[in-house]
């Protein structure tokens, strides 16, 4: 299996226990059950903070487009769309689908998408607020039809119409308010909401009027239990308590791919990891250049991910090979204590310095937290002195917000969605530019230069133009240690058994419960549970 693309194991036999499936003569009315590793931290996609929230949100809000298998874009409630300029305006023109119905019954209309756009702008409900800062409006032309109004050139992180505009029921959302759809969401997907205990389990039924019924899930129930802890995750696949699993250990995944009647997919998350350094902090070190190149020369990169991930990562030096602006010439600061401790002295710190180092715990990416460990122990070895801060997920999140307190004032293994192609314009205005209008809500770095050219950026539609600022901006950040250091971008081992039809979409990390059903030599006479 090679490491780094898509890459599927199938084999045969039958020396784990039954599917735990319970289903009709059809199988239409199969139950599956599945574990996650972690849990969401919101449902409502205006709230949304992290990428894991669309773990759950994915079940039941859908958007104007959607990426494929295939990693191709194609339309899904926007019937067609095009890119305009109108009297000296930019527009993108969206004609949505006839007769899509929330779960509730409601059809979805041009109002609804412009009261999700309400919502996603204003910064006292949305995280996501400056990722709207070129759009001067969403005009709705009828039920159906909408304009998406640019103040001037268009934002080309929005242009592929992903553009966070979830389709949103606006009369629930009304009625119920925020704390009403994080207890019971409504969207137009696939799934609608059953019920949901708090770091346990979310059930989810078959949405059997969805708008698009040749792509329906072909199990009637989901089950998706909650268990953050690798052993016992991996211990509820083999015993049979559940179907499917993400997350599989690195260190297991050889084994994985060996067992009788499991299959196994390795793919490329959507993550670039990174060392976020506080570079603001008048106090602090990590200020002047040298000590963040110190910083980036303590950590052997490759031996983490030969040795701790079992291969299970990418190295990055910016961008990862493929992704828009990757340039091969562009190398990982070696591994080099020797060297970090001679920048350490030049900056004058011949003693070496103390820092707060801050761990995520929740395994949000496969050993994300003994990968935290392992680099913390190779700066303190350097004479980087980490004083290691474990946290979980909420607070960890917390810690990173520029809006939040308290600010991190040191070093954090950090991570930003590139999005499935790797395209970082989203991840650098978040992280790399500097924080304040809308821009730069987890970045602790301040570069008028890398601003000025963020901003260009955003607005630079044209590929090939495109390419080359993105190569400028990465070659920049490199050698000023800007916006953090990059890391890895980790793969993810999904597993379930032969006797389940699984295809993963890239949405929500590969966790789309979209493709799912019996296998056919199952569907006619599913076990029992």
């Amino acid at each position: 299996m090679r490491r780094g693309v898509v890459a599927v194991a199938c084999l045969c036999g039958a020396c784990l226990l039954p599917l735990p499936l319970a289903a009709g003569d059809d199988g239409d009315d199969a139950h599956v059950v599945v574990a996650f590793a972690a849990e969401p931290t919101q449902i409502d996609p205006t709230r949304t903070s992290a990428g894991v929230d669309q773990y759950f949100m994915a079940l039941f809000y859908e958007q104007l487009l959607a990426t494929g298998p295939d990693l191709k874009q194609r339309n899904w409630l926007a019937e067609s769309w095009r890119l305009f300029e109108r009297d000296g305006v930019w527009i993108i023109g969206v004609e949505l689908r006839r007769g899509v119905r929330f779960h509730n019954g409601e059809e979805l209309t041009a109002h609804d998408l412009r009261y999700c756009y309400l919502r996603q702008r204003d910064p006292s409900l949305s995280r996501q607020a400056g990722r709207w800062r070129h759009v001067d409006d969403v005009r709705v032309l009828g039920d159906h039809e909408l304009e998406i109004v640019f103040k001037g050139l268009p934002d080309s992180a929005l242009l592929p119409l992903n553009l966070d505009m979830w389709a949103i029921p606006r009369g629930y959302y009304e009625e119920v308010g925020n704390d009403g759809v994080q207890a019971h969401p409504i969207g137009t997907g696939p799934w609608k909401f059953v019920s949901r205990k708090l770091r346990e389990e979310i059930v989810v039924e078959r949405f059997d009027d969805y708008w698009d019924p040749d792509s329906l899930p072909g199990i009637r129930r989901l089950t998706i239990k909650i268990i953050p802890e690798d052993t016992t995750r991996v211990a509820a696949f083999k015993t049979g308590a559940v179907d499917w699993i993400d997350a599989v250990p690195p260190a297991q995944v050889a084994d994985f791919e060996q067992m009788p009647g499991v299959e196994v997919a390795s793919l490329p998350t959507a993550n670039n990891l990174f060392l976020a350094l506080n570079a603001l902090d008048s106090r602090s070190p990590l200020g002047d250049v040298r000590v963040r190149r110190a910083v980036a020369h303590a950590i052997d990169f490759d031996a983490i991910i030969k040795y701790i991930l079992h291969g299970q990562g990418i190295r990055t030096a910016q961008l990862t090979p493929g992704a828009p602006g990757h340039d091969p010439a562009l190398e990982p600061y070696a591994f080099d204590p020797d060297r970090s401790r001679e920048l350490l002295r030049q900056a004058g710190y011949g003693r070496g310095v103390n820092l707060n180092c801050y761990n995520l715990t929740t395994p949000r990416e496969p050993y994300l937290k003994e990968v935290g460990e392992a680099m913390f122990a190779f700066l303190s070895a350097a004479g980087i002195r980490c004083r290691i801060v474990q946290l979980e997920y909420g607070a960890w999140i917390n810690l990173g917000r520029r809006d939040a307190r308290p600010d991190m004032d040191g070093i954090a293994s950090w991570m930003w969605g590139h999005g499935t192609l790797g395209d970082p314009t989203d991840a650098w205005s978040g992280h790399l530019h500097s924080y304040g209008d809308g821009w730069g809500w987890y970045s602790y770095h301040d570069d008028p230069e890398l601003d000025e050219m963020v901003e260009t950026l955003r607005v630079t539609v044209e590929p090939e133009a495109k390419e080359g600022l993105l190569r400028e901006i990465a070659r920049l950040k490199h050698e000023r240690v800007a916006g953090g250091i990059p890391t890895y971008r980790p793969l993810v081992t999904l597993a379930w058994r032969d006797t389940l039809r699984f295809a993963p979409w890239p949405q929500a990390n590969w966790r789309m419960m979209r493709d799912i059903g019996l296998a056919e030599s199952d569907a006619a006479e599913p076990p029992a549970r």
